[in-house]
């Protein structure tokens, strides 16, 4: 971004990017809340109604580099707007399911819109910020929206649920993306690839499969088990696809994901800790849904309304905390710390029975405090160093590989712990025939914690030795002159 191009635009950029991953976002928790009212309006099955989750986490998490390879050839604001009108089009078609297939085909619909618009979004932050304060100040806003997004998905979820109707659950999305596909006018054009080369087809297929074989087996551990022949069978098949989709990478002549994306040893930190941070906070999120409502006796109402602590203190993170110390510091010092942090929430939590009193002040504000800013921080300092440097054609891989393990992270995060729950409850039953069921459920929660607070300091000792070069690595000059976008 030259410094000609006027403030207005470059930061009514940041207000249409936010809108957008707003909606990516809050659409993987919104749908979550209303699902049992749109289950009994549809006639859907105990069995069936998984796939309006599992659709939508397919097809985003399957086609994310794809998506970000589209974005770099067709260029990152065509695909931004082509990715809102669509998944607004989507989400209308779903809110006026008639049947359980028409909800489950429009849900799929939107993942595969937002496997483009996701990586566009972050695709054109990267180009029109390239100062570091400013880049900083704006990944901040951006890491802020993403981490309060499932707060704000649960809250809204609820409130819709209880007041309207389960379908404005999905009509929401309608008038935020018309006006975000505004907004986009506005957004200062960038240059498509003049010589993108042709669709790698073996990647894109070996890649898509891959990603969606794994997401798959993620969703189906929590009700089949992790030993179940089908987790292990997908389990092995996507794995395997993988690997040949990185041998296929690393010989292609236009890979669709080229590692050198991948084996920059700080990238490959700020994708570890990312990844690791998801596995954890998805399963902190899941207690605090069951916790509050079957324990505390809240609504989802009130179980939402908590989760706002949490997002306000995602906010202080990105913003006030990574925001400010963008280019300042290591990215080391703000992702290892943000790390910590979220694991010392962990711990608060693991400390809980079913008799401890003053729950709220005494354990879960200091949890969702300690939780939030530590998401904002790792969100904001690693959405910026995994397109940090990068040349014009990369951005949108980069952008997309950085979504695609937030969604794996997620999908692995729900699927085992709390299945880890599940059976440490079953278990504590068993050796304790006296005890109540709120017991056994919250021993179950307190087992899965742990093991999230041990994911996250492991996470810890893992990045900080990728991240311990210096500084964010910040576009060149010639690289800049790249990323200008088109007047």
């Amino acid at each position: 971004m030259t410094d000609s191009t006027p403030d207005r635009r470059r930061w009514w950029a940041l207000l249409v990017v936010s809108a957008a991953q707003l909606l990516v976002v809050l659409d993987g928790t919104i749908v979550n809340i209303a699902l049992p009212s749109a289950q009994s309006a549809l006639g859907m099955s105990d069995a069936s109604r998984q796939w309006a989750i599992t659709a939508y986490a397919l097809a985003f998490g399957g086609l994310l580099l794809i998506g970000g390879r589209v974005s770099g050839a067709v260029g990152h604001r065509r695909t931004f707007t082509a990715g809102l009108i669509g998944f607004s089009a989507a989400s209308a078609l779903g809110g006026a399911a008639v049947n359980p297939e028409m909800l489950f085909g429009a849900r799929a619909l939107q993942g595969v819109f937002a496997a483009g618009l996701a990586p566009a979004g972050m695709s054109l932050l990267a180009t029109t910020f390239t100062e570091p304060r400013e880049r900083g100040r704006a990944f901040g806003v951006f890491a802020a929206v993403g981490a309060a997004g499932s707060a704000v998905g649960l809250i809204a979820g609820g409130l819709l649920t209880e007041y309207t109707s389960w379908r404005w659950c999905l009509y929401i999305n309608v008038p935020i993306g018309l006006l975000a596909v505004l907004g986009a006018t506005l957004v200062p054009a960038d240059r498509p690839i003049r010589d993108g080369g042709r669709l790698d087809i073996p990647g894109a297929l070996l890649g898509t499969g891959g990603l969606a074989a794994v997401v798959y087996a993620f969703n189906q551990a929590e009700p089949h088990g992790w030993g179940s022949i089908q987790v292990l069978g997908l389990l092995a098949a996507g794995l395997l696809l993988l690997v040949l989709f990185t041998a296929v990478e690393r010989r292609a002549a236009d890979p669709l994901l080229p590692m050198r994306v991948l084996l920059h040893r700080t990238r490959a930190g700020a994708f570890l800790a990312i990844t690791l941070m998801f596995i954890a906070m998805f399963g902190f999120y899941l207690f605090m849904s069951y916790y509050t409502q079957t324990v505390l006796g809240y609504s989802p109402v009130q179980a939402g309304w908590t989760l706002i602590i949490n997002a306000a203190a995602a906010l202080v993170g990105s913003t006030v905390v990574a925001g400010r110390l963008h280019g300042r510091v290591g990215p080391v010092a703000v992702i290892v710390p943000g790390l910590l942090a979220a694991a010392g929430g962990m711990l608060v939590l693991t400390r809980l029975t079913a008799d401890s009193a003053h729950v709220l002040p005494l354990y879960l504000v200091p949890a969702l405090v300690l939780t939030g800013v530590g998401l904002g921080c790792v969100i904001a300092s690693t959405a910026s160093l995994a397109i940090a440097g990068l040349r014009h054609h990369d951005i949108g891989a980069a952008s997309a590989a950085y979504n695609a393990a937030q969604q794996l992270g997620a999908a692995l995060g729900t699927a085992l712990l709390n299945t880890l729950a599940a059976s440490a409850a079953t278990s504590y039953l068993a050796d304790h025939t006296e005890a109540t069921r709120a017991a056994a459920s919250v021993h179950g929660y307190t087992t899965a914690l742990t093991v999230a607070f041990a994911i996250l300091l492991a996470a810890a000792c893992l990045t900080a030795p990728l991240l311990t070069r210096g500084r964010t690595a910040e576009a060149s000059p010639a690289r800049e002159e790249e990323n200008a976008p088109v007047h």
